[in-house]
This record gives structure tokens, C-alpha cells and sequence, in this order.
């Protein structure tokens, strides 16, 4: 369900920009807005990646490719450790969407501009 809500969102978002802004307008705003997401995203992304590593290696094996699907991990994390991850993973989360609608907007900007 969430996925959907950001998905129209996202083409929303996009609708909109097209329908108000100039082409360049509109690259220049994506780009801007896929490099907050970059700058937002990465560091909490990776500080989640190692919060959620320290919580559950003490408590069983992890795999080696365990990061690509982080949240299978989750169900290993009590009440606190769910508390403590939380945060980085909402706005690792938050970083993801800035990026992804960022990159659409830039993309369709550039199209436009053809």
C-alpha cells in the first residue's frame, strides 16, 4: 500500500512540475532534488545498514549478502533495537523517494527540452 502512495505521488509530482515549469526549469529543480535525496540518503542508509549489523550479529549468523535485503533481518530485533533503527531507516527511506523523484522529474525535463 505504501508503495503505491509513492508511486503516485512521485507521478504527481511529476504532472504537476511539467505542467508549471520550463524544461530546464524542471531539470535544474530533479537534479537539485535527486542530489538532497543522495546527500540525505546515503549516510543514513549506511549508518542504518551498520545499526541494524550490530544489532543482530550477536544474536545469530548473518549472511554475507545479508545488506541486500536488510529487512529480512528485522524480525531477529527486539522492542529496543526496533526503536533504535528506526529513525535511519525512515529517513534512508525519505532520501530514497527524493532521489527517485528527483531522477523523474530531471529525466522528463530533459525530455521535454527535445
Amino acid at each position: 500500500m505504501l508503495e503505491i502512495v509513492l508511486v503516485l505521488s512521485a507521478l504527481g509530482a511529476v504532472a504537476l512540475a511539467v505542467a508549471v515549469g520550463t524544461p530546464s526549469l524542471l531539470a535544474t529543480l530533479g537534479l537539485g532534488t535527486l542530489g538532497l535525496g543522495l546527500v540525505l540518503g546515503v549516510p543514513t542508509g549506511f549508518w542504518y545498514h551498520v545499526v541494524l549489523y550490530r544489532c543482530v550479529a550477536s544474536r545469530t549468523r548473518v549472511s554475507r549478502l545479508w545488506w541486500l535485503a536488510p529487512s529480512d533481518l528485522h524480525r531477529h530485533l527486539s522492542d529496543a533495537d526496533q526503536r533504535r533503527i528506526r529513525p535511519w531507516y525512515r529517513i534512508g527511506g525519505v532520501g530514497f523517494v527524493l532521489c527517485m523523484v528527483g531522477g523523474i522529474v530531471a529525466i522528463a525535463g530533459l525530455l521535454l527540452s527535445r
